[in-house]
């Protein structure tokens, strides 16, 4: 009975990393990504469309992404669907594709980009201490006794001392990424 509760808790924590690694992804590091666009609507046919089902998008450079509509009548509306997603960059278009240039990012703008990769983190260990919350509460509903419910709650500790070190390598990591030149 407890192991089953083990066993979703850690499926839980593992989502929680995953989750957070997908925002990291988020998290500009001066280098052009597709997925900085994931955001980006499109209206498109008076149909609010994700910008990755109307074009191409790829990396020609390491600070340059293209986007090349399927329907070229598409263009407009993908500029101002840019625009809107507010994810700070101005879109260029030749008439048949649109170009992002990815800025320089400045030292000051690196450590603010740092300082939302450690809100991110540390939103997910939140998200593990409410996630060993409801464990320990599932045990202590059990009708176990007491040294089999003190020792699944060790496990559970375990799981969060676990987790709590894989997101501190993980922001480690993505500092690191950050500040890069």
């Amino acid at each position: 009975m407890t192991e089953d509760i083990i066993k979703e808790t850690e499926d839980k924590m593992i989502k929680a990393i995953d989750v957070m690694e997908e925002r990291f992804l988020n998290v500009r590091a001066g280098r052009a990504n597709p997925r900085i666009l994931d955001k980006v609507e499109v209206e498109y046919y008076g149909v609010s469309t994700p910008l990755i089902q109307l074009a191409t998008i790829s990396v020609p450079e390491a600070r340059k992404l293209v986007i090349k509509p399927f329907d070229r009548n598409s263009i407009n509306a993908i500029e101002k669907g840019i625009f809107e997603a507010n994810i700070g960059l101005t879109p260029n278009n030749n008439g048949e594709t649109i170009m992002l240039v990815i800025p320089e990012l400045t030292e000051e703008r690196r450590k603010e980009y740092v300082k939302e990769a450690k809100s991110l983190a540390e939103e997910a260990k939140i998200a593990l201490r409410n996630i060993r919350q409801d464990a320990n509460n599932a045990i202590k509903r059990l009708e176990v006794p007491e040294d089999d419910q003190k020792a699944s709650q060790d496990e559970v500790q375990d799981l969060i001392n676990k987790y709590n070190k894989i997101i501190e390598e993980k922001l480690k990591a993505k500092e690191d990424e950050l500040m890069s030149i």
